[in-house]
Order: C-alpha cells, then structure tokens, then sequence
C-alpha cells in the first residue's frame, strides 16, 4: 500500500501563496489518481483538486477553481497544490488522498473514492 506525508502547510496573510508537497512511498504513484481535501474546525472535509494518474485530466472544486493547481511528478512521486491568492475561508487541515485507478483519465472528488490518506498540514490564512 501506498503511504503520504503532506508537508509545506503554514501561516500566511490574505492574498498570500503556499504550495503542499505529498510525498508518496511504498508504492510508485503512477497508477493512481490523487486528490486533495480539507477539513475546517467543525466541518466536515470537503474536496478541493482531484488529478487523473497521469496528471492529463483535473478537477477543482468551485471555491478554489482559478486559485489552486494541482500537479504531480510522478518520477519524484509527490503531488502538490499550489495555492494563490489564499482566503481566510481557506483555513483548514489540507489531506492529501490516493487510489489506484484502472483509467488514466479518471479523478475522484468525494471523500469515500479515495483509499490512501495522508495525516494532514495545517493552512492558516490571516486576514
């Protein structure tokens, strides 16, 4: 099975960029399709960029379409999510996920898609 270490979380003023590392090991990321999520104190975790196996096809939730990027090298087996022009409402806990995917142009955006978590990295955004 695969296993992910999120990292690069951090304190940031409004209008800010942070970008999230996931180190993947124990398994080649190559075959499958990554996403990542976030979970606001009191809420429940909600997607917010989802990424096919090849990185070819991807996926954004509306809150942060035009904002984050999602991407991935495979060969260093690490996603990241770059994210621009941070909000306060952007503060949460940001999970990485994985799942194996027979289509290389298949994403997953709902929280049960996914089999693989990472611990989390805390994203605070002042404003």
């Amino acid at each position: 099975q695969v296993q992910l270490v999120e990292s690069g979380g951090g304190l940031v003023q409004a209008g800010g960029s942070l970008r999230l590392s996931c180190a993947a090991s124990g398994r080649t990321i190559n075959n499958y399709a990554m996403g990542w999520f976030r979970q606001a104190p009191g809420k429940e975790r909600e997607f917010a960029a989802a990424s096919s196996r090849s990185g070819g096809l991807t996926y954004y939730a509306d809150s942060v379409k035009g904002r984050f990027t999602i991407s991935r090298d495979n060969a260093k087996n690490t996603v990241y999510l770059q994210m621009n022009t941070l909000k306060p409402e952007d503060t949460a806990v940001y999970y990485c996920a994985a799942v194996i995917s027979l289509y290389s142009s298949s994403y997953y955006t709902g929280v049960d898609g996914y089999d693989y978590w990472g611990q989390g990295t805390q994203v605070t955004v002042s404003s």
